[in-house]
């Protein structure tokens, strides 16, 4: 067939009927290569069973995290900073006749770093871990998305094993070697959404990242399943289907699964604007995915963290500098501040922040290093609950403590 009409024509692909549609400029073919050529994105350790055996190679965290710069996501087992808040603003348990009336939830947070950043995760006989940061801090974690959940790894000697979460012993994070094979491509591209447009690296649905990965929806005649590497473009068409443009220019119009309607759980994108994003289906509208130069940031750019510094204003008029302690939790730049935005939520390195100023009770006006300008809210981070700032001016001086609805504003030093 030489051409198509207003009307579109059918082709037969993979055993399906597909109409391809005349809407629009035909996109150039692009073809996406099943590795990269710099293979150091990829997540790579050595991991200790609790037999002894000992396997290393390429893992893939879960069936989902596969690359430095995805986050491990547990949640802490409490605050070391949290004895700093005054007893009047503490929630404690206590018991009458022998119940216990509350909870001490609010002496944890949530606990989220970039596998880049981290060195080591030793593995408790009852499933908790302690993560040991590239920089020496160790915290204790327990639950949350990560922990429990079984590892994958490519080991040579052994092709490829999933482990078990209450068999591990250790995790030791390791450059991944330069010359490794790994078979697959890292996916990368531009999201358009209603708030604005990003690039960088992409997770599809949390989920699909690499170009072995496979998109699944259902045809008017059937299911199928794709291959991301075979996908240039995924459009969303109502809220509950989307139109998926090949690479060899067929259109597929696909419906009833997670991947391609409301049921997403979201689209994740490294930006390095922002550290990373992920965004809501109902603000989701048009990815297209072109070839990476490489596979991401290699473990060895993950610097070792730095104490949290900078300078804080009170509503009051008075300012205060030193090292800081952010809502009794956050003290060093590997971390993350975290909040909402039209939809997206944002995952950004203490590194990448410039400047706090909160706004009322619910959000906060976050500058960033580069200049980007962000309103958040929706997190402890950014709105009333957060527990306020310690700042240590050091040299023996009395560290001060500042609650969040006296901060004006809040001066990050790098």
């Amino acid at each position: 067939m030489n051409g198509i009409d207003g009307r579109g024509c059918r082709r037969i692909v993979a055993g399906f009927t597909v109409w391809i549609a005349a809407l629009g400029p035909v996109l150039p073919a692009v073809a996406f290569a099943d590795g990269p050529a710099d293979p150091r994105g990829f997540l790579y350790a050595k991991i200790t069973a609790r037999s002894g055996t000992v396997y290393e190679g390429r893992i893939r965290w879960d069936g989902d995290e596969a690359f430095w710069g995805d986050l491990f996501e547990s949640v802490k087992k409490e605050r070391p900073h949290f004895g700093k808040l005054p007893p009047e603003r503490r929630s404690e348990p206590f018991k009458i006749f022998g119940i216990t009336i509350g909870s001490s939830s609010d002496n944890t947070r949530g606990f989220f770093a970039r596998f880049g950043d981290i060195r080591r995760i030793e593995v408790g006989q009852r499933g908790e871990a302690v993560v040991t940061m590239k920089n020496g801090t160790a915290i204790e974690v327990k639950g949350g998305s990560d922990v429990g959940r079984p590892i994958t790894v490519r080991d040579p000697g052994f092709d490829e094993i999933e482990l078990r979460w209450k068999e591990i012993r250790s995790i030791e994070l390791l450059p991944t070697p330069a010359d490794l094979e790994v078979g697959a491509g890292r996916l990368y591209g531009t999201v358009e959404t209603s708030a604005g447009t990003f690039q960088g690296f992409v997770q599809w649905d949390r989920d699909e990242c690499l170009t072995t990965d496979r998109l699944d929806g259902d045809l008017h005649d059937g299911e199928v399943s794709v291959r991301m590497g075979k996908i240039r473009v995924i459009e969303k068409r109502t809220h509950s289907s989307a139109r998926v443009i090949l690479v060899n220019g067929s259109e597929l119009a696909l419906d009833d699964t997670n991947d391609v309607n409301e049921d997403n759980r979201g689209i994740v994108v490294e930006d390095p604007r922002f550290g990373r994003v992920a965004i809501d289906w109902d603000v989701f509208q048009r990815l297209e995915l072109s070839a990476p130069e490489g596979s991401g940031p290699p473990y060895e750019d993950f610097a070792p963290g730095k104490a949290l510094r900078g300078k804080v204003t009170t509503t009051g008029g008075e300012s205060h500098s030193g090292r800081l302690i952010w809502d009794l939790d956050e003290s060093e730049d590997w971390e993350l501040l975290s909040g909402k935005s039209d939809q997206v939520e944002y995952f950004i390195p203490f590194a990448l922040v410039a400047e706090v100023v909160p706004d009322g009770n619910y959000h906060s006006r976050v500058i960033l290093t580069g200049g980007e300008k962000l309103v958040l809210e929706n997190s402890a981070d950014v709105d009333e609950d957060n527990d306020g700032l310690v700042v240590d001016p050091g040299d023996g001086g009395e560290p001060v403590y500042v609650p969040w609805e006296k901060v004006a504003r809040v001066e990050l030093a790098h």
